[in-house]
């Protein structure tokens, strides 16, 4: 066929087009129901809603059987979320093992601030009574007291003589020690001391009352052609060992006491006054 029969035959077969495109169109009344009835149902199931719809379907099936096992993919949705095992915990305090050595001894701390004085207390029950103690020494006596005396003359020579008593009227604890002729203070305080003598005729009386190696006082009487009784007295305050004695001056002079062995004529006393521990 030339060009020239290719036009007309082109012609023709758009007229048919257009003649038969209504014809061709339609769709039959049973064949359109059909395709609405498919528009109206759900969309096609994924793989894993088809597998759920048969588990539910069987499922009334199987209600006595154990449900089997599911394998999920990670890509598929909806896959279920596992519940994360706990770890176990274990109590340490069972586990106890042993007493380890003791350590070092730390450095003390700082001081804390000092805190308010306490209420105070009730007053507890009394108490036993204790049992009796030692007695005490004779220095813890709160008495003391001598008195003694001479029966024989005594004359001076080179040098100091303490004049030592023959005779012991009193002598409380013994205080008073007759071989040396001192006094010997056990109890401290105040004492009053008292020297007696009978003086030689033609000759001098020259003593001292001794305290510690000090002199204290004169007992002292001038050459006279009669004999007489001198005396001196005097209050001292004593301390634990303090000694008190007589002492006759040295021969620079003619110095003598008289006595003789009927009678006493020298004597030397003392007592305690008050003790130091009374108020």
């Amino acid at each position: 066929m030339g060009p020239r029969g290719l036009g007309p035959a082109l012609a023709c077969c758009l007229l048919l087009a257009f003649a038969c495109g209504p014809v061709l169109g339609r769709v039959p009344h049973a064949q359109l129901e059909q395709q609405q009835q498919q528009g109206t149902r759900e969309p096609p199931l994924d793989h894993a809603e088809r597998d759920e719809e048969k588990h539910e379907k069987y499922s009334s099936r199987q209600e006595d059987e154990p449900p089997a096992s599911r394998c999920f993919r990670c890509c598929d949705p909806g896959t279920p979320m596992y519940q994360a095992i706990p770890v176990p915990q274990i109590n340490i305090t069972i586990l106890k093992g042993e007493k380890g050595d003791r350590g070092d001894r730390g450095v003390q701390g700082k001081y804390g601030k000092t805190g308010s004085v306490g209420a105070r207390g009730h007053a507890g029950p009394k108490g036993q009574k204790g049992s009796m103690g030692a007695p005490g020494d004779r220095c813890k006596n709160h008495y003391a007291a001598f008195s003694v005396g001479r029966k024989k003359p005594l004359h001076s020579n080179d040098y100091y003589q303490t004049v030592i008593f023959d005779t012991e009227f009193v002598n409380l604890y013994g205080h008073f020690n007759m071989f040396t002729g001192k006094f010997y203070c056990y109890v401290p305080g105040i004492y009053f001391f008292s020297l007696n003598v009978h003086t030689w005729n033609q000759k001098e009386t020259y003593l001292h009352i001794m305290k510690n190696g000090e002199e204290v006082v004169i007992l002292y009487a001038q050459v006279s052609d009669r004999s007489i009784m001198q005396s001196q007295s005097l209050m001292l305050e004593l301390q634990d060992q303090d000694e008190v004695w007589v002492r006759l001056f040295k021969g620079e002079r003619e110095n003598a006491i008289f006595s003789d062995e009927f009678d006493t004529y020298i004597t030397f006393s003392g007592y305690l006054v008050k003790p130091a521990t009374e108020p």
